[in-house]
Formats: C-alpha cells, structure tokens, sequence
C-alpha cells in the first residue's frame, strides 16, 4: 500500500489561501465577514500547524520502522515563547503567508499578536529546555519532551497603586491551537496508600503498593520543528484528572461538592506552575507534581517501547533519559518501582538498566537551590519509593565506605538520606544525590559551572567517581533569538556571511571581518536606531 505522506504537500498560494479559509469556515465556524483577529489567529495556526504533521507523521513513521534511541527530556518547564512566529520562520514561508495574507487585506504581524504565550517556566530552566527541544529537532536527533501542561502557567503581573499584584496566567483561555490531546494512551498514577507483600506464581516475594488515590495522566502533543523541517520533535505535556470525576452516589444524597471532589483534587496537580511550597500541602503538591509527570512519561516510554520490542530488559537501548535539575529526579526511583514490581526484573538488571538510561543536568551551584523533602513526607506520599531508595542508598553506601574506609563523615555526605543531628532533627530525601546516584553521566549549563560543580557542590561524588562529570553547555536558538525578535538584523547577515549560521552558529564569527567596512557599520547602526524606535 502507498503512504500518504510519500506525496509532499504543495504550498502555493492559492493552495494556502485555500487550506486557511477552510480553517476560518470548518474549524472557526466564521466568514471572513465577521472573523475576529483572534478567529483569524486560530485559522492560520491551524493551517501552519497541518503543514508542519506532515514531516511529524513522517518522522512518527521512522521512528517505527527504524530502531533508534530516543532522548526522552523530563522537565518541569518548558517556556516556549509564542508558537507561530517561530513555527512560521522555521517552516521559510514567513513573507510569503505574509503576503498571501495581505492580499486579503490582514496584517500578519496584527495576527500573530493574538497568540497567548504559554507561560510554561518562569525563567532560564525552562527557556533552556524549549531551545534544547529546538536544537533536538534541527540535527534530526528523534526526541521526546516531557513536562506538565500548567492550566495556569507563570503569573500575569498587574501593577496597583505601585505595588506587584500576581493574577492567574489564563492561557488556555481561548484555546490551544498547536496541541493534539491524546487522552486513547491515558495512564493511571498512584498516590499514598500502603505496601502489602504478596508471593508470585513462583513463590518470590514481590512488593504491592496499595495506593490511596487513583489518578489519570492524558497527554498533549506539541510539534516542535527544527529549522527548515529538518525534523519534527514532540513535546508531551501531561494534565491531571480524576480516576472517576463523578460520584453518582454522594449527588443522590445531594451531597454535590463530595460528587466532584475527586475531580478537583486530582486536577490540582496539574493546575498552576510551582504552587507556595511554604506550608506543608504546598509541599505535598509540588512533590505529587514531580511524581506525576516523571510517572506518565516513564510509563509512556515503556509503551513505545513495547510496540518496537517485547522485551523489557532492552528499554536503555530505545531511551535516553535526560533529567532537566533535580525536579524530575523522581524517574530513577519510579524507573526501579516499574522494572521491579510491574514487570518483575531482579534488582540487579534493574538497577543496570536504570544506570544506563538516565543522565542528570545540574543547573544551580547553590545547596540551598538543591531540592530535599522530610522523610515523613515523602513515605505519606510515595510509600514505595522510600523503600526503593533505602535500598538504593544501602547498596551505594557500601560501595563508598569500600573506596573510603576511614572518612564516615563523606558516607554521610554522599547519603540521598539527609540527617538532622540536633535533638529530634528531622530527616530529608536529597533529590540531587538520587539523580547523581541513578545516572550515568553529570553536567552543568556551560563550562565554568562544570567545574565548579566538581570542585565545589558535587564535589564528594567527582571523588566518588570522575568518570560520569561532563561539560554540555546549553545554548540558545539562535533562529529564535535572531531570526524572530530582530528579522533586519537576521537579513543582514544573511545577506554578508551567507544562511549557514542558523544551523552553525560558530559562522557569526566571520562578521568579524566587517567591523570596519563604512557600508555594513550604517546599516548595522540603521537597524539598531530603528528597533530602538
């Protein structure tokens, strides 16, 4: 049978004055009579967005057909910036819906304002994360990132007599135009409860979490597109809901709140980015937050590699997981609680797997900025996992007082189990060391943090091992950055170093040698007084 996606889409004028009226009339239900900007917004989305699922369908296709390890991005944000405007100068037919749109008597730029940005991160992590997925997509590197679709991202500022006032990021307000909900591969996630020991059918002793909460995870797609269509990546953000989100039985009693009250718990996990961690129940959320999102995504990639493979013990081989700072630090411990308990694996396969499989970015030099939650609370929430990293902790502390025999005080240091030594100290779960423990490889964001890193904040693990510390510096989107936000700039050096620099941003080196050159420094001066305008 012939593929669909052998035959490339045409994009002349016509055919995309076409595909976008369409849009208007059969998705919008306007005429152009009486289509708002926003209206004409969601049609030209749409249309764009149809045109990049043709490379996505494609890659989807490769994807199943060829064996390849995916880099799996576990984030807890992802500020993307707005969609269209990237999405439209990626695709090269910027000036050209330009003017197809104008030709009907719109104004691009007046369309592309309507877009409500996705206010998924509050500020360098998660810009990172979406330049990171860009530069994934432009080297053709398959990719998948996993976050939280925040229903209300960072807050909108409003100013009130002089003083900060923080509102609800409403962004998905009027819609989403860019996701593709796929609630068919929904996945169940635990919470709470407590563990029972069972015997198998092989008379092995096997731990059962008996969980207090039941929830779902139904995952959104976003298309992210390297330049040129290079390739296309998706972005998996998962939203809470309830197991079941309405109790038939409490609305006859006329108990109403009682009916929906499991739905509007559940759904809290994935209601607003970060929540106030000062009071304890903010802390208990952003923790269920964490174990949310790391829980879907892993029991996700588990499924795509079952469809390729049936056998588990190969998974290391379909993924690559990267942990974005110590928020989804989780995976390691849940990755265990999957091998072990869902799909019976002996603890030391498992544990090899796991090894294989994770990678840790380190993005603050700061103790403090380290993540570490109170024993009693992690065991109300995640009952198993504490047990899993007990063990995990036992077995790698062996390991360290057989390298380091006489300095209890480093075993104490390298412990993921944090002890307060005053009188009725509390005890804390230390994020960081579980990711630095379950992963195979260390990094910063750019050299210096590298080896401050090593010489500084993980310095007792760089003794522990130097092999796994690595330098990966995180950069930006230079097609993002330049070719968007400062279109003249972007067109002058096209038009003195050539395109290359897009894709190699080391070419923008050569505009060294127009320092000096009278015509290229008016123009360069021309651009910079008009943007200041």
């Amino acid at each position: 049978m012939t593929s669909v996606l052998e035959q490339k889409p045409l994009f002349t004028p016509e055919e995309f004055r076409k595909a976008f009226l369409d849009n208007l009339h059969y998705v919008q239900g306007r005429l152009l009579s009486n289509a708002t900007l926003h209206d004409l917004y969601m049609a030209l989305a749409y249309t764009v967005r149809n045109h990049m699922l043709y490379k996505w369908l494609h890659d989807v296709q490769e994807f199943l057909e060829v064996p390849m390890r995916v880099v799996a991005y576990l984030s807890a944000e992802f500020l993307l910036g707005p969609h269209l405007s990237n999405n439209l100068k990626s695709l090269h037919i910027y000036n050209e819906v330009a003017e197809a749109l104008k030709g009907e008597g719109f104004s691009l730029d007046a369309i592309i304002a309507q877009e409500e940005e996705p206010g998924l991160g509050n500020g360098g992590l998660g810009r990172l994360a979406a330049c990171f997925m860009d530069s994934l997509s432009t080297l053709r590197i398959p990719a998948i990132g996993y976050g939280i679709r925040y229903e209300f991202g960072i807050f909108t500022q409003h100013i009130e007599n002089g003083w900060q006032v923080e509102k609800g990021d409403k962004w998905l307000f009027r819609g989403n135009p860019w996701e593709l909900p796929r609630p068919q591969i929904a996945v169940e996630i635990k919470m709470g409860g407590r563990l029972e020991t069972e015997k198998d059918a092989q008379g092995n002793s096997r731990t059962k979490w008996i969980p207090k909460h039941l929830l779902r995870g139904v995952p959104y797609d976003t298309p992210i597109l390297g330049n040129n269509t290079k390739g296309t990546n998706i972005l998996r953000l998962w939203k809470a809901e309830a197991h079941e989100s309405f109790d038939f039985s409490a609305f006859n009693r006329g108990d109403y709140a009682q009916a929906v009250n499991e739905k509007m718990c559940s759904e809290n996990i994935s209601k607003a980015l970060y929540p106030n961690d000062e009071p304890l129940e903010g802390k208990r959320l952003r923790l269920e937050q964490q174990y949310f999102f790391v829980s879907c995504s892993l029991q996700d990639m588990m499924r795509l590699h079952l469809i390729k493979t049936k056998n588990i013990e190969l998974f290391a081989l379909s993924f690559s997981i990267q942990l974005n700072d110590t928020h989804p630090s989780i995976a390691v411990a849940e990755l265990m609680r999957l091998l072990l308990d869902e799909h019976h694996i002996s603890w030391e396969k498992a544990w090899e797997i796991t090894i294989q499989t994770f990678a840790y970015t380190n993005h603050t030099l700061l103790p403090e900025a380290l993540e570490k939650w109170p024993l009693p609370l992690f065991q109300d929430t995640l009952p198993r996992h504490l047990e899993i990293i007990y063990a995990i902790n036992h077995h790698f502390l062996n390991q360290v007082r057989k390298k380091f025999p006489h300095d209890p005080e480093k075993v104490a240091r390298l412990s993921i189990i944090e002890e307060n030594r005053e009188p009725n100290g509390n005890k804390f779960v230390r994020m960081a060391h579980l990711a630095c423990i379950g992963s195979r490889m260390i990094n910063g964001v750019a050299a210096l943090h590298s080896e401050l890193l090593k010489k500084s904040l993980l310095k007792d693990f760089y003794d522990y091992d130097p092999s796994k510390f690595v330098n990966i510096t995180n950069g930006i989107s230079p097609r993002r950055w330049l070719t968007v936000t400062n279109p003249a700039l972007a067109t002058l050096c096209h038009e003195v170093i050539g395109d290359r620099w897009r894709c190699h941003l080391e070419e923008l080196e050569r505009l060294k040698g127009y320092a000096n050159d009278p015509a290229f420094q008016e123009k360069w001066n021309q651009i910079k007084l008009i943007n200041k305008q």
